[in-house]
């Protein structure tokens, strides 16, 4: 039954392009899967801890409440970004990112309090 549906799509497909519609190209490729260039820091977690974002600028958020927070890179391709210093809500620190991966860190808080961006 499968094969039928299978072959009637392709009829259809092959009659809309006999009539001279012209069907969009396919992408080249997949959009970044990235959710946000915004990293909230909050409480003791940095929220995405893990996300995947295009080239270009990230920005971290201090939530109100949060405790004293920095951002601290520990890994990533070719030179880091500076780091970002203690800072506290209503706070941000942005970093420019380009193709690879980066860990992070909150020194104060340790490897408990982390996180990894992939820039696509």
């Amino acid at each position: 039954m499968a094969v039928g549906r299978l072959l009637a799509a392709v009829a259809v497909i092959a009659a809309c392009s006999d009539n001279g519609l012209v069907l969009p190209p396919a992408p080249s490729s997949p959009p970044p899967r990235g959710h946000s260039t915004t990293i909230l820091v909050v409480d003791n977690s940095f929220r995405p801890s893990s996300d995947t974002m295009p080239a270009g600028t990230v920005t971290f958020q201090w939530s109100m409440g949060a405790t004293l927070h920095n951002v601290t890179w520990t890994s990533g391709p070719g030179t880091l970004p500076a780091n970002s210093g203690n800072n506290a809500y209503p706070n941000t620190y942005q970093a420019t990112l380009q193709k690879g991966m980066y860990t992070y860190i909150c020194t104060i808080h340790g490897a408990s309090m982390s996180g990894i961006i992939v820039v696509q």
